[in-house]
């Protein structure tokens, strides 16, 4: 097979490091974006040291001619990325009564904004490839969360995103996925946990007992979904959104 171009948003830590570091061990050469580059030095190491080739990339994908540039220097260093996987992410909880203007909009520009700037741009290359794959974080909270009504509206139009990608691009050998995972430990979730005033271990313990395979998840077990999705099998797997919760959603 040859070896395909993925690039991962938000992978300096968290879910975006462990699929960054999945698909650089499943023989990927990884484009390891955050906004600062420098913060990619560990998941960069995570994925040479057992052999792979990763690149570190600055940009804020909110931002077109950042993104513009990065997906460029992608390009020109390790080749046409094929595969991308729009993880970058920030939170800014709050009740609508307390949600400030840029609380609404930093959000909804960083989770939905900048999957379709950064879709907009390796589309290109996939088309001109006539292959692609692209996965796009959603998760449980786009079926409405109380405190995260900015978080929950990106997260539900991160999934209109990919719908219709999926049905846009589909005819170049494009494929388009969404997962949305439940609650996994990252440091985002411990900065809920610090948010509404508890212990970040009792607030794990809480929502495990809620969770029908009786634990939290995990940055690798949204890893092995994604991995998945942007695999050569995957090619007539499109437009879904699958979610990673340890159990049904309502």
């Amino acid at each position: 097979m040859t070896q395909r171009i993925a690039i991962v948003t938000g992978a300096a830590r968290g879910i975006g490091a462990a699929i960054a570091t999945r698909l650089g061990r499943d023989g990927f050469a990884v484009a390891v974006l955050d906004l600062d580059a420098a913060a990619c030095a560990g998941t960069v190491e995570a994925i040479t040291g057992v052999g792979g080739t990763a690149l570190a990339v600055g940009a804020d994908v909110s931002v077109t001619e950042q993104v513009e540039a990065a997906v460029a220097e992608v390009a020109e260093k390790l080749g046409p990325p094929t595969v991308l996987v729009n993880n970058a992410g920030i939170l800014r909880d709050n009740l609508v009564f307390k949600m400030s203007d840029d609380d609404w909009d930093s959000v909804i520009g960083v989770h939905l904004r900048g999957a379709f700037l950064m879709s907009r741009a390796v589309q290109r290359h996939q088309t001109e490839q006539r292959y692609g794959r692209i996965v796009n974080l959603s998760s449980t909270s786009a079926l409405g969360n109380r405190g995260q009504a900015n978080y929950a509206t990106a997260k539900a139009g991160v999934q209109g995103l990919t719908k219709t990608l999926a049905i846009e691009l589909g005819r170049f050998g494009v494929t388009a996925n969404a997962i949305a995972p439940g609650f996994v430990e990252t440091e985002m979730t411990a900065a809920t946990a610090a948010r509404i005033g508890v212990s970040f271990e009792d607030f794990k313990a809480g929502v495990a007992a809620s969770v029908p395979v009786g634990r939290i998840g995990q940055p690798e077990d949204v890893a092995a979904a994604a991995a998945f999705l942007v695999s050569e099998e995957a090619g007539f797997v499109s437009g879904q959104v699958v979610y990673v919760a340890g159990g049904p959603t309502d």
